[in-house]
């Protein structure tokens, strides 16, 4: 009976989808982005990110849009990021001239047009065609980093095409040191000016979300899930005129004619390693010959010694709530990290932003930059490059404001004095 309904259902679906692809317009075959009019609100309407958001939460069918927001286990690591920007206060310093604001930052021997960049956000393209490319198009206009995922839907060369002066690439080590290899000099033939090597994911975590929705790739098409993908009709045209998203830098190193299923298998299996170590770092920083951040790092002995190694930046991480629930916020230990190497390294910051002060806070706190990834990920849902801009421009228009309330005509000059001492804290 089972089957006869799923067949049934299946029947449904793909008739409901003839109907729905004449009136979405068609994909680019040769950037990958969605044409004019596909963009199903006005991202211009948002206010804030969480606007973004709810447009795109409206877009996506559950399944997918857990996938997203989800955490791991009781979903306490996501909360924790969020609450720990809440507890904080900025004391404004008034009778400073702030007519003009800066908010450009040097990093890595260039100048970026604000203090954040667009983190790794891995299977973009699941939840709208063509979105790791939107990402690195926005960042590129930005003028601020976009970090490709090593998970990601679009491949290395892609993204150095679209944005070649911004791009770094986060590293999975794979179980085959070859493929490590060889991912790494294709990341240094593109162009691309930093290499991220990610260590906070040593084994799965359990993502509850996931587990109870049936979440895999390709989804699963309960009955349930095809009646509220009916509901979706702008995102489940693109899914079924595109098909399935695949690792494309990990098409090359699976068996030749593999399906795009074989290759994201073949991709889960091989990445990301949990055999990773302080030997391996230091086999990095000898054979990749520019900028080298370490992602994930969390305790100040790490940091010390990942500083030792000669890496250039740390991004203290707990991999946005997805992986151990129990993880303190980076911001909770960004202080003692800063206190140890903050002279030696550049300090980056992601998890939990979602708006400009909050950026503002964590470079209060000693980071030199923050990365966000949900924020600019829901826009790009919501309304495709645009929406992935109007991100971007509302935490920039947020930490202008903010730096003129608080009297800092320049991100550089952010200190501790602005923030409120934790014991005089409510």
């Amino acid at each position: 009976m089972q089957s006869v309904l799923f067949s049934s259902n299946r029947l449904f679906l793909c008739k409901t989808m003839i109907a729905i692809q004449k009136f979405v317009p068609a994909q680019d075959p040769q950037s990958g982005f969605t044409r004019a009019g596909d963009a199903t609100v006005n991202v211009n309407r948002a206010i804030n990110i969480d606007d973004l958001r709810k447009m795109a939460k409206r877009r996506l069918p559950r399944i997918i849009y857990d996938f997203i927001e989800g955490g791991v286990e009781d979903e306490l690591g996501i909360a924790r990021n969020e609450a720990a920007f809440d507890r904080e206060r900025l004391v404004p310093h008034y009778l400073v001239d702030v007519s003009t604001r800066d908010q450009t930052v040097d990093l890595f021997d260039r100048k970026y047009a604000s203090p954040f960049g667009v983190s790794a956000t891995g299977l973009a393209a699941l939840f709208r065609p063509g979105a790791d490319l939107m990402l690195a198009d926005a960042a590129a206009k930005a003028n601020i980093p976009f970090m490709m995922s090593g998970l990601s839907t679009a491949s290395i060369e892609a993204a150095a095409k679209i944005a070649p002066s911004h791009s770094w690439y986060q590293l999975y080590v794979a179980r085959d040191r070859e493929i490590t290899l060889d991912l790494i000099r294709r990341v240094r033939e593109a162009g691309f000016s930093t290499l991220v090597l990610t260590v906070d994911v040593p084994v799965s975590s359990k993502r509850e979300r996931n587990l109870r929705n049936g979440f895999a790739l390709p989804p699963k098409l309960s009955a349930a899930t095809i009646l509220d993908a009916l509901r979706h009709p702008g995102w489940i045209a693109g899914y079924y005129r595109n098909g399935m998203p695949r690792f494309d830098n990990w098409a090359p190193y699976a068996r030749s004619n593999s399906t795009t299923e074989q290759i994201n298998a073949f991709a889960a299996k091989q990445a990301p390693a949990n055999s990773v170590t302080w030997t391996d770092l230091e086999e990095f920083r000898r054979i990749w010959p520019r900028h080298l951040v370490v992602k994930g790092i969390m305790y100040r002995e790490d940091a010390i010694r990942a500083a030792a190694i000669g890496v250039d930046g740390i991004i203290v991480s707990n991999h946005g709530g997805r992986q151990l629930d129990q993880a303190p916020s980076p911001l909770e230990v960004l202080p003692a990290i800063n206190e140890a190497v903050g002279n030696k390294v550049t300090l980056i910051v992601d998890g939990g932003v979602r708006r400009g002060a909050d950026i503002i806070m964590a470079l209060c706190h000693g980071a030199r930059f923050v990365m966000v990834g949900r924020a600019t990920l829901y826009g790009t849902v919501a309304g495709g490059v645009a929406g992935a801009q109007r991100a971007i421009d509302i935490l920039r228009e947020e930490i202008d404001l903010v730096m003129g309330q608080i009297g800092c005509p320049s991100v550089a000059a952010l200190d501790e004095t602005f923030l409120l001492p934790a014991r005089q804290h409510d």
